[in-house]
């Protein structure tokens, strides 16, 4: 069986550097340095993630809000909890 979890989050494109900036309301913020022109913004959010996560870029799907800087991306192959953790967050309650 395929363990996936998905991800709220929010997304502030042109920032001095890329990071995980906290959890507001149950979403994760992400700062990025793309701007939000031509898909850059999204690439640069998977890329980030992929590389955050240690999983190959194949295994981070943007779900919904390819236009918008509220997004949800599912990783496959990690629980939500681990998700959490490889962030640097504490893992999220439900």
């Amino acid at each position: 069986m395929d363990v996936s979890a998905t991800l709220p989050v929010r997304v502030a494109p042109r920032s001095a550097r890329e990071e995980v900036a906290g959890v507001t309301d149950g979403v994760v913020r992400i700062r990025l340095t793309a701007p939000p022109v031509e898909d850059r913004a999204n690439e640069a959010l998977v890329a980030f993630l992929s590389r955050v996560l240690g999983v190959p870029r194949r295994r981070v799907e943007m779900v919904t809000g390819e236009r918008g800087r509220r997004k949800v991306v599912r990783v496959h192959g990690l629980t939500r909890d681990e998700i959490y953790r490889r962030l640097g967050l504490e893992p999220a309650a439900d």
